[in-house]
């Protein structure tokens, strides 16, 4: 991530804001995002109301204190703990596992961990500093906290 995404990702901190980077993030494979009115229709069918104008609302920020009903069920259709729209430690520790489902929806990344798959801790580790490098490189964060374990 690049200095304007952490700074785009740190202004996210509206309700509306959160439900945006849902809509966004979490995506069916093989297909566009969902629509708010696909929304609406599967949380009223699983048993809560909800018209897809009220989502759109809240998306818009036109509308910032939905019932905890709403706000359960908005949170386990995407799949997230409700307390995602509230506090801000939640929601920064989901969207780590949010960008992490990303990248592994990316087929390149695909194949370089299913190439990777069955090499050696030593040569593991080789490859792991190398993408290291090329992300310092490329001004992105790197993952130095914690490097993977050399056997002996």
């Amino acid at each position: 991530m690049n200095d304007s995404d952490a700074t785009a990702e740190s202004a996210e901190n509206t309700l509306a804001d959160k439900l945006n980077h849902l809509f966004r993030t979490v995506v069916p494979a093989g297909r566009e995002p969902y629509t708010t009115e696909e929304v609406a229709r599967e949380i009223t069918a699983g048993g809560v109301p909800i018209s897809g104008s009220y989502i759109w609302l809240l998306r818009k920020g036109q509308r910032n204190n939905p019932t905890l009903r709403h706000v359960e069920a908005l949170a386990k259709f995407f799949g997230v703990p409700p307390a995602y729209f509230f506090d801000d430690q939640v929601t920064e520790a989901v969207n780590a596992d949010l960008r992490l489902l990303v990248a592994l929806r990316d087929t390149q990344v695909q194949r370089v961990a299913l190439r990777a798959a069955g090499l050696s801790p030593e040569s593991l580790h080789s490859i792991n500093e190398v993408i290291e490098r090329v992300r310092e490189l490329e001004g992105l964060p790197t993952n130095r906290t914690s490097p993977p374990e050399r056997s002996a």
